[in-house]
């Protein structure tokens, strides 16, 4: 039987503000970058990472469950003007995270 893939957790929240910021700006290029530059982009940008710090702030450093999360409350967030969706932008924000913690994200490792 093959072993469960473990949870990957974040370090908890130092500095929320900062980390709300990072990610913001580094999804918002990550979008224009991927497929074409919109406006819409920012707003994405700025609702994931408001989203993504409420959790952090609220004691959430699961990954699997940040992603949920933000899958869930990005289902809100009207896309008719994106290319994007609610998991498009959820798995870019597990990416940037894992990139940002040294994560080989290909290949399964």
């Amino acid at each position: 039987m093959s072993e469960p893939i473990p949870a990957i957790i974040l370090p908890p929240v130092q500095n929320p503000e900062q980390e709300g910021e990072w990610l913001s700006n580094s999804l918002s290029k990550w979008l224009d970058e991927e497929f074409l530059p919109e406006a819409v982009n920012q707003k994405i940008a700025q609702r994931a990472a408001q989203i993504f710090v409420r959790q952090r702030m609220e004691g959430e450093n699961d990954l699997g469950s940040l992603v949920i999360a933000i899958v869930t409350e990005m289902q809100l967030f009207d896309f008719s003007k994106s290319f994007y969706g609610e998991f498009a932008i959820a798995n870019a924000v597990s990416d940037l995270l894992l990139e940002s913690l040294g994560f080989d994200k290909c290949c399964g490792q």
